[in-house]
């Protein structure tokens, strides 16, 4: 595997962190998408390959026996997220940096991993109320599913002091701009 440099952005769900990727993605920064594989079943619009890999929870085990992930973890029960070895691989060989959403345990993974390889931000909202809002506001989420999203969310805000940078959400231009100049930093250093 070539070296190369990854960005690893992690947030509690509802921070913005896809937001801010979004957005560092299509300022021409030499960077591509990581695309994670989750057990989950597509939402809305969401297309395999391009947004995540679907895989079905005894497919994902199957490639966790096999030491297919990078890093991988049952965010809620049955239901698992991770990094396949083959994308950052994939995106190194194009002589591009890796860009990576994932949840807060992944990221500290990659992060301990990789050392000073790897750029760890930590998207934050101001509150868990904020997070609420936002996450209603989305209406992709049953009852259940966002009372799990927000106690998950309370246990991540600790990993804050884990990451190498933590960016405050409370106005998204801002932190877009923030965003980018601390990865263009990086990714130039």
């Amino acid at each position: 595997m070539s070296k190369g440099k990854l960005i690893i952005f992690s947030a509690p769900s509802g921070s913005g962190k896809s937001t801010i990727v979004n957005y560092l993605l299509a300022q021409g920064v030499p960077i591509e998408f990581s695309i994670s594989a989750c057990s989950r079943d597509p939402r809305g619009e969401e297309k395999n390959g391009e947004h995540y890999y679907f895989l079905s929870p005894e497919e994902f085990r199957t490639k966790i026996e096999a030491g297919e992930f990078l890093e991988w973890e049952e965010v809620y029960p049955g239901r698992y997220y991770g990094t396949l070895r083959s994308e950052v691989s994939r995106i190194w060989a194009k002589g591009k940096q890796v860009i990576f959403d994932i949840d807060v345990v992944g990221g500290v993974n990659l992060k301990k991993q990789y050392g000073a390889q790897a750029l760890s931000v930590f998207i934050k909202a101001s509150s868990v109320a904020v997070l609420k809002e936002r996450l209603v506001a989305r209406n992709t989420e049953d009852e259940v599913n966002l009372n799990m999203r927000l106690e998950k969310a309370e246990e991540e805000m600790t990993f804050a002091n884990d990451f190498d940078i933590v960016i405050v959400n409370d106005d998204l231009k801002t932190a877009q701009e923030e965003a980018f100049q601390k990865v263009t930093d990086f990714i130039n250093g």
